[in-house]
């Protein structure tokens, strides 16, 4: 279990150092984001960018169990 968590933070850590590069690939920003802005608040929900991060994800957990 503690070796997961290892890779786990490591993996977050280099995520957190790629980020100026991973924010430049459009992600957050499809077309179907919930993006409300009003004087004093501003509210943004990725609902498709977790679809497809999600989709992503499983495909390739699914590639590398077989």
């Amino acid at each position: 279990m503690a070796k997961w968590l290892i890779i786990a933070g490591i993996i977050l850590v280099l995520l957190g150092m790629a980020w100026p590069w991973l924010s430049k690939l459009g992600l957050g920003h499809l077309p179907g984001d919930i993006h409300i802005e009003r004087k004093g608040y501003s509210f943004h929900f990725p609902i498709t960018t977790s679809i497809a991060v999600s989709l992503l994800l499983s495909l390739l957990f699914w590639i590398f169990r077989k």
